[in-house]
């Protein structure tokens, strides 16, 4: 799949986007390393917690579906309308890309549309983080 379609469908995904109270709608969409692509959107709540972000929800889809190989993400996000700035993956996103992904390979596009984009690595936008690896590291060790 080229970007334009991986960043189209992130856009996609953001229109179903459930914001009643931020306003603030964020769509996803992973790439598998096999060339399938889930989509997630934000979904609120009014506790808050329970609140789920896009990036999330698509991975979160993908591994149920028995994925654990990703190649990259498109997240578009702003306030309801038109996409008009870039939105960042939050820090628990981030984290949670660092158990599938290879943090010097996975993309991210943040996208505000398929043509307007700013491409990052994981280890850009998660420099020093922990995953899967620190752990075996640490095992080694014992």
């Amino acid at each position: 799949m080229d970007k334009r379609k991986l960043m189209e469908a992130a856009l996609e995904a953001r229109s179903r986007a459930y914001t009643p109270y931020s306003h603030f709608q964020v769509g996803a969409a992973l790439l598998t390393k096999s060339g399938s692509v889930y989509q997630g959107c934000n979904i609120e709540n009014a506790a808050y917690t329970p609140t789920i972000c896009a990036e999330r929800n698509a991975f979160f889809k993908a591994v149920y579906e028995g994925e654990r190989e990703f190649a990259a993400i498109a997240v578009a996000g702003s306030p309801e309308g038109e996409c008009r700035d870039y939105a960042t993956p939050c820090g628990v996103c981030r984290q949670v890309m660092m158990e599938f992904c290879d943090p010097k390979t996975f993309r991210i596009y943040l996208v505000k549309s398929a043509d307007e984009y700013r491409e990052y690595t994981l280890e850009e936008l998660l420099p020093m983080g922990f995953g899967p690896g620190n752990l075996e590291k640490r095992e080694k060790q014992a």
